[in-house]
């Protein structure tokens, strides 16, 4: 999700909640402790150089109950880290407090915020001689005759 994407949803919002993957929410109580610029500047395994930029919300949870973090103040920090870190419109990462910090990826349901597992990927495949998989064929789509038929179309 978009910087401009959530900045769209917090004008609609009465109520900020995000939700773990898991489904739990992440308790109503929590506060967005920084809005960050993260720039990437890395070499892949092909040897191609790589640049990506990437703004972070980091969630984290006060024993400060009395306090919610209300959508115009969210939109207040937002507006004030563009003005001085010069927040371009990229992609939103949340970094949240597990077992370690964990870093997701940020989507929206009509009412919260997902945060959404995020996955390792290798960004020279076609460098470094990973095969490609091939398309698994069902042995239920080979008995209904789908394929291999007279009338198939494909023999």
């Amino acid at each position: 999700m978009k910087l401009s994407e959530v900045k769209l949803v917090l004008e609609e919002l009465e109520t900020i909640g995000f939700q773990l993957p898991n489904g739990e929410l992440v308790p109503n109580h929590f506060h967005v402790t920084e809005v960050g610029k993260i720039t990437k500047h890395f070499i892949d395994c092909g040897g191609t150089i790589r640049n990506e930029e990437m703004i972070s919300f980091q969630l984290w949870n006060a024993n400060d109950y009395d306090h919610r973090l209300h959508p115009e103040k969210l939109t207040n920090i937002i507006k004030l880290s563009e003005n001085v870190l010069g927040l371009e419109d990229a992609e939103v990462e949340v970094e949240y407090q597990g077992g370690t910090i964990q870093k997701f990826g940020l989507d929206f349901d009509g009412k919260n915020f997902l945060l959404t597992s995020k996955q390792t990927d290798c960004l020279a495949k076609d460098k470094c001689g990973i095969p490609v998989e091939k398309p698994k064929v069902k042995l239920s789509d080979l008995n209904e005759g789908t394929c291999c038929s007279p009338d198939g179309n494909c023999c």
